[in-house]
């Protein structure tokens, strides 16, 4: 790639996974493929918004895009929305445990737009934040701020990336396929730790539940830059557009 390696900063989230080990060739053409399309944008900041159905995998891609930008000599800043939630203290104020409550209320757009996209669009800003709210201690982490550099890249990942409050902010957005089955089983053998015997009813009781009424009222994927089905982590590939 020829270009000195720069950075990848990541939130401080304790939600955050490592960054997987190359999988397959297969895969790793198909990061290198994405993350070109990325860079052919052009210089300047770039947003970068990867979206799916909970346990589709959108953050070890959003990990493994960032390595190979980063290494191509683009620093990196990676966030997750699941880091711009809602207070839990707060849950009585509002529904958030039912499918359709945790669609409209689970998530603080304000925070995001306020304490990362904006900052990130704005030329004159020099800092950013990559977490409000720890989703698992519940940590306040606003006031924690990373620098922006002038052609850093973002990539945040998140279920509904794409919804109106913030679908305008991003330069380049990814779909990653999952069947929805799938996604329960996935994400409810992920959460045993917090959710234990509950965890497949959350996944597919609530977080499905959401994805439904988001994929009904929003229908993300027509806008999306690319989508790729990744229902086996060692042979994805894209199917549209």
């Amino acid at each position: 790639m020829g270009s000195p390696q720069a950075g990848v900063h990541h939130s401080a989230s304790s939600w955050r996974q490592p960054c997987p080990p190359a999988a397959s060739a297969e895969r790793s053409t198909l990061v290198e493929e994405v993350a070109k399309r990325v860079l052919a944008l052009g210089q300047g900041r770039l947003l970068v918004g990867i979206d799916g159905f909970t346990a589709a995998g959108k953050t070890s891609f959003g990990h493994e895009v960032a390595e190979w930008i980063s290494a191509a000599g683009r620093p990196v800043l990676r966030a997750a929305l699941d880091d711009f939630k809602k207070p839990w203290r707060d849950r009585h104020l509002y529904d958030r445990e039912s499918g359709e409550g945790y669609y409209r209320n689970a998530f603080d757009y304000e925070a995001v737009r306020n304490l990362l996209l904006n900052p990130c669009r704005s030329s004159g800003a020099t800092s950013c934040v990559l977490c409000s709210i720890d989703p698992l201690t519940q940590r306040d982490h606003s006031s924690q701020t990373t620098p922006l550099g002038a052609d850093v890249v973002l990539i945040m990942d998140g279920v509904f990336a794409f919804r109106p409050e913030i679908n305008e902010y991003w330069d380049f957005r990814v779909w990653l396929r999952v069947d929805a089955e799938l996604s329960v089983q996935r994400g409810a053998e992920r959460d045993q730790d917090w959710a234990g015997s509950e965890a497949e009813s959350v996944h597919r009781d609530r977080y499905l539940v959401a994805e439904c009424i988001y994929l009904q009222e929003v229908d993300p994927l027509p806008m999306t830059d690319v989508v790729i089905e990744n229902s086996v982590f060692e042979s994805p590939r894209i199917i549209a557009p």
